[in-house]
């Protein structure tokens, strides 16, 4: 398919500089960009492949003001990024989406199926299973007794999905998923051994949650671990029972959350962080890369770093000492080495 930047800048409410019926059919980073392609930029970073990109058409911040003549026509939005990604959006939706049930895949009579809906080879359906329209089931996925998954929902090749998840319209769950397996819940006993806790809740997925590739979350020991809506996890995260995540909350890889703790909405969360059980972290909290957080986050749109963590500005603050730490150690050695020599003698 051909597109015009005309048409672009109509689809994103954009302006076009140059020439409007230039048309590309496909798309390329900015730095290797083709003719007939599309580009963007919106990291400073890369605004140098802008002055010789050839790419025939490049989405661009509507601020950008160029300090050399660009040879490519800019279609200028509000935001190139979120632009850019309305339109790969439109250009998957474009491919089509997958339908039809494979006759190797294994359904129980008593599930449910939505129409227009795709179920790949290999892919088992337990009993009293209820798939929504238009869901797509890639191969291999395992899904368990009295789940019920929404309407327009994406579930790629590897999935598994315990008894009695849920989820909701228009999410997506990418390779290796684990939904619904067991929480970390064992009982000390007197003989030093451990008696398991039964887990007999599940796990909630509400509408436009978005789910990363071998990324694990614990049914609940009664109750629901709750993803609330709009909420974005990368891959490798282990989200542990009875956890609460709220609605639009992104977390980047390979975080840990412990059992019980409650994240607000709209929080920020970057890789590697870890937090401790039952804790209450509030809305729009920012948590840097590798930070651990163990103790409640009370002040809405706090940002913290550090392990164990503390608010940004002390954080960096600190920081700086922390670099000097060893010369800070030996001026103070020299300085307690010239006050003891000034000492008056008992003589």
């Amino acid at each position: 398919m051909k597109f015009t930047a005309r048409q672009i800048a109509d689809f994103l409410q954009g302006q076009v500089e140059g020439n409007p019926d230039v048309e590309v059919s496909s798309i390329s980073k900015i730095e290797k960009g083709e003719p007939g392609t599309l580009s963007f930029l919106a990291n400073p970073v890369y605004t140098k492949y802008i002055y010789d990109t050839k790419a025939s058409v490049v989405i661009v911040n509507e601020d950008f003001q160029p300090e050399h003549p660009v040879p490519a026509t800019l279609v200028r939005v509000k935001d190139a990024y979120s632009a850019f990604a309305s339109l790969l959006d439109m250009y998957q939706q474009a491919k089509g989406r997958k339908t039809g049930i494979s006759d190797k895949a294994a359904i129980d009579p008593s599930s449910r199926i939505g129409k227009e809906v795709y179920i790949g080879e290999f892919a088992v359906i337990g009993k009293n299973v209820v798939i929504g329209d238009r869901t797509q089931i890639y191969p291999n996925t395992v899904i368990g007794d009295n789940c019920r998954i929404g309407n327009d929902t994406c579930i790629y090749a590897g999935v598994k999905l315990y008894e009695d998840t849920v989820i909701g319209n228009e999410c997506t769950l990418h390779a290796g998923v684990v939904l619904g397996s067991d929480g970390f819940g064992f009982a000390p006993q007197d003989d030093k051994n451990y008696k398991k806790v039964p887990q007999i809740g599940n796990v909630v997925l509400e509408d436009r949650v978005e789910i990363g590739a071998n990324t694990t979350i614990d049914r609940a020991t009664f109750g629901s671990t709750l993803i609330r809506r709009g909420v974005k996890l990368d891959n490798h995260i282990q989200i542990a029972h009875n956890v609460e995540i709220g609605e639009n909350t992104v977390i980047a890889a390979q975080t840990g959350i412990s059992g019980s703790t409650k994240i607000g909405r709209y929080c920020m969360i970057g890789g590697q962080a870890g937090f401790a059980g039952h804790l209450t972290i509030a809305d729009e909290v920012k948590v840097s890369a590798q930070a651990g957080v163990g103790k409640n986050i009370k002040e809405k749109g706090a940002f913290v770093e550090g392990s164990p963590s503390f608010p940004i500005r002390d954080f960096k603050r600190s920081y700086i000492h922390f670099r000097k730490l060893d010369s800070i150690v030996k001026r103070i050695d020299e300085l307690e080495k010239k006050l003891k020599d000034l000492k008056p003698s008992d003589d």
